[in-house]
């Protein structure tokens, strides 16, 4: 059964291009795009889809409301990917249960590991299966069993890039592959290196080796860059910490 996609993009250039990323990867099928806001919470409640690329700066409502006026509804909510021009809106978008944020210009593979994350239940798209963590209790993390196309092996942790979580799973990031297991990111937090892993925000953890560099946003908060290009924001609350104990 292919994941149904809807497009929220107001820039037609832009979404003629999602679009055609959407229409040639495998497993999924659009089923709307549309150019604003209220078009798009209307479709979205009519035609229930899976997933959601959406714009915030759009005509009418933008994407931050959208969402929360989705938040509202009794019924099952979409996955949902920014896709945005605007940094500054990421710590709100996240804080919504957005389960990524793209910064234009942004690449088909960028767009594809974002769309992998979103869909734990998609399994031509996931192959990791969740696992437990094989320590005792009290014990340093030191590696994860995982699962990946029906095999298991052993992820060392200080091999883990960061990890996102989304509620259900938890996904390990690891030389440009990402594993789902059914383990809440906060019991990773209690027994990951504190000396190495940082809780950024309630929903994602990094490991300080794998960092680029930590970038201040417009609004006194910071943006981290990864090694792999990927940039997640900071809590206001870490950045203070981080600035205090930066040299």
């Amino acid at each position: 059964m292919n994941t149904r996609v809807l497009i929220a993009e107001d820039e037609p250039l832009a979404a003629e291009a999602l679009a055609e990323w959407v229409q040639q990867m495998p497993g999924l099928e659009l089923v709307a795009s549309c150019a604003d806001g209220d078009t798009a919470l209307a479709r979205i409640r009519a035609l229930r889809p899976d997933l959601v690329l959406m714009d915030i700066h759009m005509p009418g409502l933008n994407g931050l409301q959208v969402l929360k006026a989705l938040a509202d509804d009794d019924a099952p909510q979409p996955a949902v990917i920014f896709t945005t021009a605007y940094d500054e809106h990421a710590l709100t978008a996240f804080e919504l249960h957005a389960v990524d944020y793209l910064l234009k210009p942004f690449s088909r593979e960028r767009l594809a590991d974002a769309i992998e994350h979103a869909l734990p239940a998609n399994p031509p798209m996931l192959g990791a299966v969740a696992d437990a963590l094989q320590q005792k209790a009290g014990e340093p993390l030191t590696r994860v069993l995982v699962r990946d196309q029906g095999k298991i092996f052993p992820l060392q942790a200080d091999a883990i890039e960061y990890l996102r979580s989304d509620h259900k799973y938890t996904a390990l990031v690891s030389k440009g592959r990402s594993f789902l297991v059914r383990v809440p990111i906060t019991s990773f937090e209690q027994r990951l290196d504190p000396q190495r892993f940082l809780r950024l925000h309630r929903s994602c953890i990094v490991n300080l080796d794998f960092v680029e560099a930590m970038v201040p946003a417009d609004n006194s908060q910071l943006v981290v860059q990864m090694r792999d290009g990927t940039r997640i924001p900071a809590s206001r609350e870490v950045s203070k910490k981080l600035r205090e104990q930066s040299l």
